[in-house]
């Protein structure tokens, strides 16, 4: 095996020592898989199997070290300690055996473990091999059926590898997929969510849908809600191209705490329903969140609106209230759309959605970004009237003058909105 495994996966790397290991003990899944891949992380996402008291040494540890502790599976003694920049399993082998562990496990190229204490790697079921011809194979199809959101991480990890899925692999995953209905559905959302995160994932993310794994929770999804999926991801580029920041912003997350961007957004849009009242049903039953669930209804209610060459500045100021941080998912949305029913390319329908997004992106316009000339408070001491809906009409008409250049000032703002009252 080569030396840059053992560099890798040397314990000095960890964030604690060998020493709390007890001999055997073993290191197995992503983080052996990535050395021989030679792949290096900033995250450490390290797995070991010890043949007992697992949870005994990870608390252990986790307690010297004032690390986190998390108790994942009590019956099946698997237990977590969290450092700052990595996270540790440990694992009770499963049987007596670390054969017999590893044989239990989804893919062979998985099935691979590494003794820190020996340096050697134990692989029985040839992982490395399938590693350097770049497949994925299951270990057994028992393995797929007793778990069937693997028959979906199939597809993620082919993904993020760049890896495909060996024959008989696939042909197994074909005919099990009924059993992904078993599955909770924030478990199957996760890696669709891993799916829709890149461009490498959009193939088969269409693979999963063809393969039958996606029918149980996209309900309205087809062929041709696949074939959009990869035309979102081009009219993202085209858009990035020539905007440089709202590439940037498609890319961004929702929230910190929602870790969907806003291209992602856009591609959930595709896989649900058009009309927003059963796709929000959709995406409930999936546990999306909240503001989820309201950006991608958003985008879908407003991108068909979006062609600016015959709107008002009125029109386009209640388009942008409306879209608010949403707006790339929109106008992303609008392009791919575009160039699959008008057969635009995606240069001629930037022409239309230019002005619009020049306004978004410019922090100082009106349209787009109203800033307020008078509050509410000023409005009801100026005008002498009582708090009631009449203020927030003013405030919106005032802030659309603004907009159409009428008036710039407080003064002009009460008089205007006086002008109003008498009117």
């Amino acid at each position: 095996m080569h030396n840059w495994v053992h560099s890798i996966l040397a314990p000095q790397n960890w964030p604690f020592s060998l020493e709390w290991l007890p001999q055997p003990a073993y290191m197995v899944g992503g983080a052996v898989r990535d050395a021989i891949l030679g792949r290096t992380r900033e995250y450490w996402d390290l797995d070991f199997v010890i043949p007992s008291d697992a949870v005994k040494i990870a608390r252990a540890i986790a307690k010297h070290y004032q690390a986190g502790f998390v108790l994942l599976d009590a019956e099946r003694k698997i237990a977590r300690v969290v450092f700052p920049q990595a996270t540790a399993d440990f694992a009770q082998q499963e049987g007596n055996s670390l054969e017999t562990d590893l044989h239990r496990r989804d893919f062979t190229i998985n099935a691979i473990a590494y003794n820190p204490h020996t340096q050697e790697i134990i692989d029985p079921l040839q992982g490395c091999a399938d590693l350097q011809q770049g497949l994925l194979r299951m270990v057994s199809p028992a393995n797929l059926e007793d778990d069937p959101l693997r028959l979906m991480r199939a597809y993620r990890q082919a993904a993020q590898l760049n890896f495909t899925i060996e024959p008989t692999t696939l042909a197994t995953i074909r005919a099990l997929a009924a059993y992904i209905s078993t599955v909770a559905a924030e478990r199957v959302r996760t890696e669709i969510g891993y799916l829709l995160a890149t461009p490498q994932g959009t193939p088969w993310l269409a693979n999963a849908g063809k393969d039958g794994l996606l029918a149980y929770f996209c309900k309205n999804a087809t062929a041709a809600s696949f074939h959009k999926l990869a035309t979102v991801d081009t009219a993202a580029a085209i858009l990035t191209q020539n905007w440089q920041q709202l590439g940037v912003e498609l890319q961004q997350y929702l929230r910190d705490t929602i870790k969907t961007t806003w291209l992602g957004i856009a591609k959930l849009a595709c896989l649900v329903n058009s009309h927003p009242e059963v796709a929000e049903v959709e995406l409930q039953e999936l546990t999306y969140s909240r503001a989820e669930i309201r950006a991608v209804i958003t985008a879908l209610k407003l991108f068909p609106q979006l062609n600016s060459s015959n709107k008002t500045i009125r029109e386009q100021y209640f388009l942008f209230q409306e879209a608010g941080n949403v707006f790339p998912a929109v106008v992303v949305l609008a392009v791919a759309h575009d160039t699959l029913v008008e057969a635009m390319s995606g240069d001629k329908s930037l022409l239309v959605y230019s002005p619009l997004i020049s306004r978004y992106l410019n922090p100082d316009d009106l349209v787009a970004h109203p800033t307020q000339l008078v509050s509410g408070k000023n409005l009801m001491v100026a005008l002498n009237i009582p708090a009631s809906p009449v203020v927030g009409e003013l405030l919106t008409e005032i802030a659309i003058a603004q907009a159409e250049g009428k008036i710039t000032t407080a003064e002009a703002a009460i008089e205007f909105a006086q002008q109003m009252l008498e009117d």
